[in-house]
């Protein structure tokens, strides 16, 4: 039987090292939050170029402490992309708060920056800008928007590790960035994340929160919040390690997969790829076509999967949602450029180490499937 391709492969690093290190994690029996997760923290910091960087157990995680430590609260609202993950918005109501959803550019897949404003009312507190696939969002007007109505930025880069918005790094331009280090990201650690922000005070607060609220002093230790248990142990942190000491050449490897993928697929008409903004740079966290309206995108779906190559939807219109759809009473036609995105992306197999002649192959069946239709 022919071998299946997959949609994403992690990398895994210097594999002799994490042996050896995850070793020496053994020998001492200290195996949560200790010199290894403080090592990951500061070499993600100096990458990114941010003062401070708290490593936690998943990218939700680190959505959820953010909001915490914004004091987002029952009662107020954030702006949060009709389209994206779920967690993203999911972590809006675990804190009481309501979502209020802003439609997308069809172009960039990004929340559609000049919508914003029409949304905020006096309950507004925060925007959450997501950049989707690793793509960067219209940052410079959220910003202005952000200024004008006092508003604090969460970027949610949970892929964007590696991507810029005009030479800054998605994730140190709004108040707090939060990265996701699961398996279909640049750097993954199994499961784990990053909040990274320039505030210390944000950042004493989400370090004290990540770990039960416990603020360690001369005397006992206290608890100044109701924290959680969201910290990274070591064994996770040794991953992160290993993986970030080839972050450049990863992220630069990934832009060429998706140059040439973009150079395979251009021929035809009924493809349309992700536009990244004047002077950014995509890291590309996945490979996300857009097909016009007329094919049916789970027939191409379930055809690829034939042929033993993985693929998948783009990702979630939340308004579709049976949670948010029900609750908020919204309905498709709300945020129709959500609503054609969720139908018509399609995410091709993409990872680091990908042969161009497999990029080849998927195209190749590709075609062949779209002109069936």
């Amino acid at each position: 039987m022919e071998n299946k391709i997959r949609l994403s492969k992690p990398f895994s690093g210097n594999r002799n090292k994490i042996f050896k290190l995850l070793g020496k994690v053994l020998d001492s029996g200290i195996f949560v939050q200790n010199k290894y997760v403080s090592s990951l923290e500061k070499t993600f910091s100096e990458f990114i170029e941010t003062k401070y960087a708290i490593a936690v157990s998943s990218g939700t995680a680190a959505l959820h402490l953010s909001l915490l430590a914004s004091n987002i609260k029952q009662g107020d609202e954030v702006i949060v992309p009709a389209y994206t993950f779920p967690a993203t918005v999911n972590v809006v109501e675990l804190v009481g708060a309501k979502p209020v959803l802003v439609d997308i550019d069809l172009n960039t897949y990004n929340i559609d920056a000049n919508l914003i404003e029409r949304y905020i009312t006096k309950k507004t507190k925060a925007i959450i800008v997501v950049h989707v696939f690793g793509n960067p969002a219209d940052m410079t007007k959220i910003m202005k928007i952000a200024k004008r109505y006092k508003l604090f930025v969460i970027e949610d880069a949970a892929g964007a590790l590696g991507s810029k918005f005009k030479n800054k790094h998605c994730g140190t331009i709004g108040d707090i960035g939060c990265f996701s280090f699961h398996p279909r990201k640049i750097i993954t650690t199994g499961e784990g994340g990053m909040v990274v922000t320039d505030q210390p005070d944000i950042a004493n607060k989400i370090s004290m929160l990540r770990n039960h609220g416990i603020k360690i002093g001369r005397a006992r230790p206290d608890i100044i919040y109701p924290g959680l248990n969201y910290r990274m142990n070591e064994f996770e942190a040794i991953l992160g390690i290993t993986q970030m000491e080839k972050i450049e050449q990863l992220i630069n490897e990934r832009v060429k997969l998706a140059q040439a993928y973009i150079k395979e697929l251009s021929c035809l008409e009924n493809v349309k790829f992700q536009k990244v903004l004047k002077g950014c740079v995509n890291s590309w966290q996945a490979f996300v076509i857009r097909l016009s309206k007329a094919e049916n995108l789970d027939s191409i779906l379930k055809k690829m999967h034939r042929k033993n190559i993985e693929v998948n939807f783009g990702t979630y219109a939340i308004h579709l949602l049976s949670y948010y759809s029900k609750k908020y009473e919204i309905r498709p036609s709300d945020y129709p450029n959500s609503n054609i995105l969720y139908w018509t992306t399609m995410a091709l197999p993409f990872y680091n180490g990908m042969k161009h002649s497999t990029i080849k192959k998927v195209v190749k069946e590709l075609k062949r499937i779209l002109y069936e239709i």
